[in-house]
């Protein structure tokens, strides 16, 4: 389970570091080209994580995954409010929508996420061997 958990958090940081957005014209982007606050809260939740799988604390774990898929959805709302936002300048809504959408998500987000999903459902229960011995 340790290693599911490690294997996890090692996909979160490296997926900070993939392409998460493209942008016309500009390129791709990264969580440290989208926000520095959001890429450091990132990687604090993900030190914390660390801390709890050093302990053999899934709750930890488990709390500090649940928190990262958190942050990735959030990121993801703000991502397409901040596109919409951009474009407000045009006068209909449906240009802003056309306009916001030239604006892709990439495959980066999937490493975040099965990352975080990997930390949330790898530390399953323990069971105890029930048998008496005689």
């Amino acid at each position: 389970m340790k290693n599911i958990q490690l294997l996890g958090l090692l996909l979160v940081i490296i997926g900070s570091f993939l392409p998460l957005v493209h942008v016309p014209v500009i390129g791709n982007w990264n969580y440290w080209k989208l926000d520095h606050y959001l890429a450091i809260a990132c990687w604090i939740f993900s030190a914390c994580a660390v801390f709890g799988i050093v302990n053999n604390s899934s709750k930890i774990v488990r709390f500090f995954g649940i928190l990262l898929i958190l942050l990735f959805g959030f990121t993801l709302v703000a991502v397409k409010m901040q596109s919409l936002q951009y474009f407000s300048f045009l006068p209909f809504r449906s240009w802003q929508e056309t306009f916001a959408g030239i604006v892709k998500l990439k495959w980066g987000w999937a490493v975040e996420f099965l990352g975080a999903f990997l930390m949330v459902f790898a530390g399953g229960n323990k069971k105890v061997n029930n048998r008496t011995q005689i």
